[in-house]
């Protein structure tokens, strides 16, 4: 599996972060890998943020990377583009609650950014 990250610019003088990474992206490949994200990675790390994203396709039922959980915990955010199918997807669901739990347990800043996504489209299912 080949990983993508951007290189971190010189420390500023709070070099005793414990973050490896400014921002964790969290992707449906097939829905915006070339195009919406790799602008997006793009302009994060020409803005100097030390950006993570996978990037290659996982296999289809293939459990979550351990290297990706690694890279969540090590993330200081996490951008979500949510895209039509993101939800379809078992690996961006497991790589979701990861991130949820990274966001209850460390406070850690989500970001979701809705991608083609119908927005009439509403939930149906249980009741809350």
């Amino acid at each position: 599996m080949a990983l993508v990250r951007s290189t971190r610019q010189e420390a500023s003088s709070s070099s005793n972060t414990r973050f490896s990474f400014d921002v964790f992206l969290s992707f449906r490949g097939e829905d915006t890998r070339k195009n919406f994200t790799d602008h997006l990675y793009t302009a994060f790390t020409d803005a100097g943020f030390s950006t993570f994203r996978d990037d290659e396709e996982l296999e289809r039922g293939e459990d979550i990377e351990p290297e990706l959980q690694k890279a969540i915990h090590q993330s200081q955010s996490s951008v979500i583009v949510l895209s039509k199918d993101y939800a379809s997807s078992r690996w961006c669901l497991d790589e979701l609650v990861l991130i949820m739990e990274r966001k209850r347990t460390a406070n850690q800043v989500v970001l979701p950014v809705f991608y083609d996504v119908d927005p009439t489209r509403r939930r149906t299912g249980g009741k809350h």
